[in-house]
């Protein structure tokens, strides 16, 4: 039965939709994703018997019916049986809906056993497996699992020493691209006249398919150190289109890139001064939308470069802890210092993260790991508008 938390002061609404259980199953890495053809939420997330990365088990999923009145009726969980490989474990949902075949593709990938990443990491010998399930039925049935390893990576495997997708959502581009955000621990060097690594970093780059899904390719991989990624398409005042790359990083700061080429290869990756990490970084969530039609020129103002897009981006605002999970809105996306500052919408432990635009009402749809104690504690839903965004933000710089 879903429950609301508690609504502090100018947060909205939360519906928990995944709560830790007594016995310690957690529930981990939101994936968010809607349907306008059917006004149909899917949220997903990996049922874990522990908070441990090593101790997840299978991807789950609930479909959310948005209501004439707003509301969103919520069916039971359901454990996602075919998205699975035999003697592994199923991790990082990432749907991505194909528009002219109405298919939605969910992307993730499944480790061997109980294999840790660090354990890839230093060994270099890579346990991890690119995977995906489809539904022509908004989630309601699932096709078998398909192993996308060979044709998307290919003989480049031998340099991953692990990987993975998102979390998060991917993207269709206006050119009919599926984009899938994607991220390598990449081998630079080993150790002289051995197989083991000596020098491994992690880069974001994207995972994507020109003909709706038939066959998937990787691009090239950022310049500059970056790890989970999300990614969201920017239409310029020509209404040319650029890809733009959120991506987590240690050091204080998220890591921006921007692709003019949908996503195969990605320009001059330069730190956000405005969006900053936690000590050893967090996921974080990137959504593109239209502006509203009725802004008056003050509300649009010079920050605005006049892109056909703006960028919503989700994240928590504290410099050192997962703490306050913040929205930030970018008038200005193709400018690198276009940030304004965020709205608090949970203040408190904070964690992972995905964010979801409803045309239908033109609002923001999110799911979010939060609590009281622990960001562990639940997955939850939650809406809310940009004016609420916008008010937000002009209230605190009037404030400065």
């Amino acid at each position: 039965m879903d429950r609301s938390l508690l609504k502090a002061e100018d947060e909205p609404v939360k519906t928990v939709l995944f709560e830790r259980e007594p016995g310690g199953v957690t529930y981990r890495i939101p994936a968010l994703v809607y349907l306008q053809h059917s006004k149909t939420y899917l949220a997903f997330a990996e049922k874990r018997a522990s908070s441990k990365d090593q101790d997840a088990k299978v991807l789950v999923m609930r479909r959310g019916t948005l209501n004439e009145d707003g509301t969103v009726e919520w069916s039971p969980i359901q454990e996602l049986s075919t998205a699975r490989l035999p003697h592994h474990r199923s991790m990082n949902p990432c749907p991505v809906f194909e528009k002219t075949n109405r298919k939605l593709f969910l992307v993730f990938i499944c480790v061997l056993g109980s294999t840790p990443e660090c354990w890839q990491i230093r060994t270099g010998k890579n346990k991890t497996r690119l995977c995906c399930v489809t539904s022509s039925d908004d989630g309601r049935t699932w096709s078998p699992v398909r192993d996308l390893t060979a044709e998307a990576v290919g003989g480049e495997l031998r340099n991953w020493a692990t990987f993975g997708v998102g979390p998060g959502h991917g993207v269709q581009l206006e050119n009919g691209r599926l984009v899938v955000p994607a991220y390598t621990y990449y081998i630079l060097t080993r150790i002289w006249f051995t197989s083991i690594p000596w020098t491994v970093h992690s880069y974001a780059l994207s995972v994507y398919s020109e003909d709706c899904g038939e066959t998937w390719r990787v691009g090239r991989k950022l310049d500059q150190e970056s790890c989970e990624c999300e990614m969201a398409e920017v239409i310029d005042q020509a209404g040319g289109s650029h890809l733009y790359c959120n991506a987590r990083r240690s050091g204080g700061h998220r890591c921006e890139a921007v692709s003019e080429n949908s996503g195969t290869s990605f320009n001059k990756p330069h730190l956000a001064q405005e969006l900053v990490e936690p000590r050893s970084g967090c996921q974080g969530s990137v959504v593109s939308f239209p502006p509203p039609k009725s802004l008056t020129s003050d509300e649009t103002d010079s920050r605005s470069d006049g892109t056909q897009t703006w960028l919503l981006f989700m994240h928590p605002t504290h410099k050192s802890d997962r703490l306050d999970m913040g929205v930030y809105l970018n008038r200005s996306p193709l400018n690198p210092s276009g940030w304004d500052k965020p709205k608090i919408i949970h203040r408190g432990p904070s964690g992972y993260s995905d964010l979801a635009y409803c045309r239908d009402t033109n609002r923001f749809s999110c799911l979010m790991e939060c609590g009281t104690r622990s960001e562990l504690e639940h997955i939850a839903f939650a809406s809310f508008t940009l004016s609420e965004v916008m008010q937000t933000g002009s209230e605190q710089e009037n404030m400065e």
